[in-house]
């Protein structure tokens, strides 16, 4: 199978069969065999009998519904989960991404050999003050923070190879950071293509301002546990034993100036260092314990479901 497109969605039934159809036409056209998963995030409305009909119009057609709305990234991961094919598109449900890049996000995987392929919508339609500077800044940070050079992070237009969608856990909100998790994973090779936005057609963005500052907390996240996830010991344990050896020199020094320098001056304990050696050394062993248990929990932890799918048409 040359093409899998993983598309998540909620609440998206007045576009999915115009987006269905766009993307047999572009199919048919290169001659791609394909399979389209459409992943239902706890819809309300009637995307799923949307997904049904098509999948009994479309055999290429598959679908994966949650029991509730458990968030993007968890969807994406159900997909990706189940994709088969050589190339791994995804897209969103909203016809804001155009089908008609998939025949190019194809060639830069397939015959330009890059792992992943990120979209970057250059001339958006969205509102300027509350979505473009936003995202501007969000990208910014993005780049310095993960030394990853694209321009939009959070494009929901990707292609990727199969092997690393198959190689990349996507939790949380970390879709947003998926070009990241991919470097982490070893897939080096990233690429950008400039993309069509296209104004939304039907309903309004699942979306709110909250979006980016969950964005920059997980940015935090995603750098911490890249640097530092495997041996949380490498950070805790060296912050606390510089935090002890300074609380130990200033009990040192106030030791040595009471025994041999000023031995009738003030007691200790009414002299200020002596209070932040006793809290740096309280501080620093408790960044050691810190770390330490950081290592058993990480050699002890189990990973659970994180969401839970309700039904599946046409999956094998």
């Amino acid at each position: 199978m040359n093409i899998s497109v993983v598309i998540p969605l909620l609440n998206e039934e007045e576009s999915l069969k115009e987006l269905h159809d766009w993307i047999v036409s572009v199919m048919q056209s290169n001659s791609f065999s394909y399979e389209l998963l459409f992943i239902d995030d706890g819809s309300t409305d009637d995307s799923w009998n949307v997904i049904e009909s098509l999948v009994t119009s479309n055999p290429n057609v598959k679908g994966i519904r949650f029991f509730k709305n458990f968030g993007k990234s968890q969807a994406l991961h159900a997909g990706f989960a189940k994709a088969q094919g050589d190339v791994v598109i995804t897209m969103d449900a909203d016809l804001q991404d155009s089908p008609d890049e998939i025949p190019e996000l194809f060639d830069m995987i397939t015959n330009k050999n890059y792992d992943l392929v990120s979209g970057w919508k250059k001339k958006r339609f969205d509102s300027v003050i509350t979505k473009n500077l936003p995202s501007k800044l969000f990208n910014w940070a993005a780049r310095r923070t993960s030394k990853v050079k694209l321009h939009d992070f959070n494009c929901g237009l990707k292609a990727f190879k199969n092997t690393v969608v198959k190689h990349i856990d996507v939790y949380g909100e970390m879709h947003r950071y998926i070009p990241v998790l991919a470097k982490n994973a070893g897939f080096i090779k990233i690429g950008e293509k400039v993309v069509t936005h296209q104004a939304r057609k039907y309903g309004e963005t699942k979306f709110g301002m909250n979006r980016f500052v969950n964005g920059f907390l997980d940015l935090i996240t995603i750098s911490f546990i890249s640097r530092f996830g495997k041996r949380p010991m490498h950070l805790f344990g060296s912050l606390g034993v510089i935090m002890f050896l300074i609380g130990f020199g200033f009990a040192g020094y106030l030791g040595i100036d009471k025994l041999f320098i000023n031995t009738s001056g003030r007691l200790i304990t009414e002299r200020p260092q002596f209070y932040i050696a006793l809290a740096t050394m309280i501080i620093g062993a408790q960044l050691f314990i810190a770390g330490f248990l950081g290592e058993l929990i990480l050699r002890s932890k189990r990973q659970g479901q994180r969401y839970h799918i309700r039904e599946e048409i046409n999956i094998s």
